[in-house]
């Protein structure tokens, strides 16, 4: 994955897991989770994205996560 998270904790059962990502020019540190809900024959992936500094993101965390549901249309 190009997004450049590292995992930092996960939880097969629960179907989530934790990482950290780092964004490209100022290296701050963003928070991200991801879950998958079982929903019937079907799944939901909730995903969130968050910088623990700074008031804005300029767009940082939204591409992230964009490029992360991408790789499920691949």
């Amino acid at each position: 994955m190009k997004w450049g998270g590292r995992i930092v904790a996960q939880d097969e059962n629960a179907l989530r897991f934790e990482a950290s990502a780092r964004t490209p020019v100022f290296q701050f540190v963003d928070d991200v989770v991801v879950t998958v809900t079982t929903e019937g024959s079907a799944s939901r992936v909730d995903i969130r994205s968050v910088s623990r500094i700074g008031r804005s993101d300029r767009g940082a965390n939204a591409a992230r996560i964009r490029e992360f549901i991408e790789t499920f249309d691949q």
